[in-house]
């Protein structure tokens, strides 16, 4: 059994920045791809950014292009997620995910999710 836990969120001013982490254990984080998304309530959870298992391929939603990075620490078994330049739209509540493909950008293809950390961005 694979479990997920996100930290890193909190109360940001918009122009500021945020560094979520997502700690794997159960199993070797390089057997997953893995994915940060979010979801507003009463929303769809939208895809924000996803890394390859070998960390050479990612894929970033188009709202945070140049803005989000997405990156693994595959020996501490760590995903992270830093934001810069955030914006009141990027909140809402975060999660990571662990697909078993190579580089999954569809939200069915994630096989294990974290209880989400909260993000907020004031203006």
């Amino acid at each position: 059994q694979v479990q997920l836990v996100e930290s890193g969120g909190g109360l940001v001013q918009a122009g500021g920045s945020l560094r979520l982490s997502c700690a794997v254990s159960g199993r070797t984080l390089s057997t997953y791809s893995m994915g940060w998304f979010r979801q507003a309530t009463g929303k769809e959870r939208e895809l924000v950014a996803a890394v390859s298992r070998s960390g050479d391929g990612t894929h970033y939603a188009d709202s945070v292009k140049g803005r989000f990075s997405i990156s693994r620490g595959n020996a501490k078994n760590t995903v992270y997620l830093q934001m810069n330049s955030l914006k009141p739209e990027d909140t809402d509540v975060y999660y990571c995910a662990a697909a078993r493909v190579g580089l999954a950008i569809r939200t069915e293809l994630y096989d294990y999710w974290g209880q989400g950390t909260q993000v907020t961005v004031s203006s």
